[in-house]
Order: structure tokens, then sequence, then C-alpha cells
């Protein structure tokens, strides 16, 4: 069962509803290994890339619909990973490559320059966060840096190779990617059609939105996930500035499985980003 609360544009959330169902999985996606998904489904494109001003090589993960057409514009959707996960690991969540499919969005999951890097929203340094068992790699001082340029440099090679929309460019992320969804909002405010967050892990406070409150957002959480009291918090903030915004929660879920393992809200993402434009709201300075 999933609890719907609707703020903001009527016709959006009406469109949004209308379009879903339920939205609790079964079983978690399998992919740990970083290139899994990549070698499992010969959709999903594993790319790489050298870092400039370090030389390290860093890999993403790119999805193009098959009928892609250059001579026509076409949505791209940039997704972040949660904590320790590789980088091709959202391209694996349930449905995710049909909807893209279907729908025709580019997609493409930056891997963040780490694993566990935070993408910039613990700050520029090297975030405080747990290493993966048996991890002695030094790690550079501007880590956070690092990551958060990783996703604006796989951003930019994904515009230039592909005729992208510049009204229809989308940016989500689950977990630590849900952080780092919300940073990168506020660092690119005007750069985003929408947002999506599931299962988001901020450790700031909910003002961060005041420099973003002009971009609608998804969020989606499990109300058995510990986060699910933060996450409310923020939608009270979004609702306070007058955000516009959908706030989906499922009944039963918890932090990973209710989106990577299900269908059902998946689409509730792509149901979202099919009817929000840029251009369909005010410009802002």
């Amino acid at each position: 069962m999933t609890k719907w609360m609707r703020y903001g544009r009527t016709a959006m959330a009406t469109l949004v509803v209308a379009a879903l169902g339920s939205a609790v999985g079964a079983a978690p996606a399998s992919a740990q290994e970083p290139g899994s998904v990549v070698a499992r489904d010969s959709r999903v494109q594993g790319r790489s890339y050298t870092f400039p001003g370090t030389g390290k090589d860093v890999p993403y993960a790119l999805f193009v619909p098959s009928n892609y057409d250059a001579t026509r514009e076409w949505p791209l959707i940039v997704a972040l990973h949660g904590l320790g996960r590789p980088y091709d690991w959202m391209m694996g969540y349930d449905g995710n490559i049909d909807a893209a499919e279907r729908d025709g969005y580019i997609m493409v999951a930056p891997l963040g320059y780490h694993a566990r890097a935070w993408y910039g929203s613990r700050g520029p340094g090297v975030p405080n966060m747990r290493r993966a068992e048996g991890d002695t790699e030094t790690l550079p001082e501007n880590l956070g840096e690092l990551s958060e340029q990783d996703v604006m440099n796989v951003f930019e090679l994904v515009r230039k190779e592909f005729n992208i929309d510049d009204n229809r460019m989308y940016l989500w992320g689950h977990s630590m990617g849900g952080a780092g969804t919300y940073h990168l909002a506020e660092q690119h405010p005007n750069l985003w059609a929408a947002l999506g967050v599931a299962a988001p892990a901020p450790s700031v406070d909910p003002a961060q939105l005041e420099a973003f409150k002009h971009v609608p957002i998804i969020v989606l959480q499990g109300d058995e996930d510990p986060l699910v009291t933060r996450t409310r918090e923020w939608v009270v903030k979004m609702k306070a500035i007058g955000m516009e915004h959908v706030y989906v929660e499922v009944k039963g879920g918890d932090h990973s499985r209710f989106i990577n393992s299900s269908t059902d809200t998946i689409e509730k993402i792509f149901a979202f980003f099919n009817i929000v434009r840029k251009d369909q709201r005010p410009e802002t300075n």
C-alpha cells in the first residue's frame, strides 16, 4: 500500500497518482560487483574517462534508447547510487531500463569518483563514512570535491555526445545519492527540470531546500526505514516554503528493496519526470 501526500501543482499530483499503483517489492536487486549490471544487460554501457588533474580512470554507466535519433532532443536522467554501491548499481533497479526505453530517456549513472564519497554533500574533504572491509586505499584530501565534480564531468560528457533537451534534465538519487541530489540541486539550482530522492540521507538542515525551492521534486520513502522521520521533516519544510512536491510514503517499505526491487516505485519517478519541464516554470535569477 502506498500513501500519497500531494502539494503544489494539482495537475502534477493528479497525473502521477493516476498512473501508479502499489510499491513494495519482494526481493533485493542482485547486482553487487562493479560492472555486473553491464555484464547481464546489453542495453547498459560501461564506460570510463580519465579524470582531469588526477589521472584516475573513473567508470560510469550509460543507457541510450534503441531508437535514439540525433536530429531531435532527448531528456536526460542522472542517477546517483547509495553508499558503497558500484557505478552501474542504479541501472539494475527493477524496471528502470525498461521504463527509460519506453519513455525515451537517456540515463547516466556516475560513480562519484569513489563509491562512498557522498557527492560533495558532506563537504569538499574526506567525508565521515564507513569504509568497506579491507579497504586501505589512501583517499585524496579533497575527495568530496572530486566526487561532486565527477558527477558534473559525466553529465557534461553526455551532453556533448548526445542531443539533450536542456528543459528536460533530471537528477535523482537513493540514500547517499539522495543527499547528493539535494546538494547538487543546491549547487546548480537552475540546471534541473525536476528532482527525485528515495530514502535520502542528508546530513544538513532542511533549510538547504531554500536554494532550489523552485525545482519540483518527488520524494519516495519507506515507513519502516529509520530515515522516515528525517524525510518527513524535510517534506514539512517543502510545504512551508511552497516547494512543488509529491511525497510517497510506502507502508511496510524498507530502506532499499522498496525502490530497487519494485517496478511500481520506479514507475513513480518516470511518471513524475514525464510531466515536468523546466520551461513550464517562471525563470529565476
